[in-house]
């Protein structure tokens, strides 16, 4: 298996609110090129997919048109499964997504298509456990505690679960909400997938992209849980960190220790994990261990995805995706990303991987 390394940087949050268009935001550069250093492209580009993406794709877009101010890039932030769907269906020619391609979807992917396709991490993030109680400033939670959460056996915050993890604390007696995604959602698998292989149980519903039992709250998308947890109160959720704003965010025990979220304790949990197994060179999965117990790692971290065909009918079509990508996973996307959006940059090693496996869309 192929080890995968990401390098990371201080954390810079700014939640920027996307919308479909997006006018171009300057013109292009002295010689003409775009910024993944080819010729500038022109056209209409349409994505769809993870919300999580949100605040990073629309820092993407403003630096790609600058460079090619005769493109436009429309990204839908439906969710993952959404923009997954909207992909198999051909009703977009790219999609971004917090889970990589199962293996049903991947046989659809490539009917779709035609042959392989490319897939590549582009967004590395910690998924916040975010959280409104007043006067409550900082909490320690459990994977334990947080699995009887979200699955609705632990209702009061001042239960002895929550209680012996913060014993500085002044837990009042008053009901929890558990907020969560109603719509499909990588977020929803990441965070799914982490109480699974590390909640000794309390969370027995499995890896899940739809939330699969009935109690506490549902919102759509990345905002739509924000939103719910910020105006409501003793509400907890889970939601990508560039969204978190002002939130009261948890630490989880890793080990003997807490660790709150950062970029570097995201990028730490993937300099232990290992690419997929069975995928074609393109198709670059990342296998998340998410029981890790080193120091300093943050485990509950989502690598979302842009996937798209390795050759296109149209041309055009194929010239707009391969620039569009090529500068997302490019070094000044990647800190284009990190300075809005607080993500981990991919280490050049690593962007290199993914440049090549883009490098290889064409037209037919």
């Amino acid at each position: 298996m192929n080890r995968i390394k990401l390098r990371s940087v201080a954390p810079i949050a700014a939640a920027v609110t996307l919308g479909l268009g997006l006018a171009a935001c300057g013109a292009g550069n002295e010689d003409g090129s775009d910024s993944s250093g080819g010729d500038s492209v022109s056209g209409t580009l349409n994505g769809a997919g993870a919300s999580s993406q949100e605040s990073a794709v629309q820092a993407w877009r403003s630096g790609f048109q600058e460079a090619n101010p005769d493109a436009t890039v429309n990204y839908d932030p439906v969710g993952s499964g959404g923009g997954r769907e909207q992909f198999l269906a051909g009703g977009v020619a790219f999609a971004g997504s917090d889970a990589f391609l199962s293996e049903d979807e991947l046989t659809e992917a490539q009917e779709r298509c035609g042959g392989d396709i490319v897939e590549v991490p582009v967004y590395v993030s910690p998924i916040a456990v975010i959280y409104n109680l007043p006067g409550l400033e900082q909490l320690n939670l459990t994977p334990e505690t947080l699995g009887g959460i979200f699955a609705g056996e632990i209702t009061e915050w001042d239960d002895p679960a929550i209680a012996e993890s913060n014993p500085d604390a002044d837990l009042p007696s008053s009901t929890i909400t558990p907020v969560h995604r109603s719509d499909a959602s990588g977020t929803t698998e990441n965070f799914t997938d982490y109480l699974d292989a590390t909640s000794g149980g309390t969370w027995d519903e499995g890896v899940v992209e739809e939330w699969p039992i009935d109690g506490g709250e549902a919102a759509e998308q990345t905002s739509g849980v924000v939103s719910a947890v910020t105006n409501g109160e003793g509400t907890i959720g889970y939601a990508d960190a560039s969204q978190a704003g002002d939130l009261g965010t948890a630490a989880v025990q890793v080990g003997d220790e807490f660790v709150e979220y950062s970029p570097e304790a995201a990028a730490a949990v993937l300099d232990a994990s290992d690419a997929a197994e069975g995928r074609a060179e393109t198709d670059i999965a990342i296998e998340v261990d998410r029981a890790i117990d080193t120091e300093g790692v943050y485990p509950i971290v989502l690598a979302s995805y842009m996937m798209a065909c390795q050759t296109y009918d149209d041309a055009e079509e194929a010239d707009l995706v391969k620039a569009f990508l090529s500068y997302v996973v490019s070094e000044d996307g990647q800190k284009t990303a990190a300075d809005n959006a607080g993500s981990a940059p991919l280490s050049s090693e690593f962007s290199d991987q993914a440049t090549t496996a883009i490098e290889t869309i064409s037209g037919s």
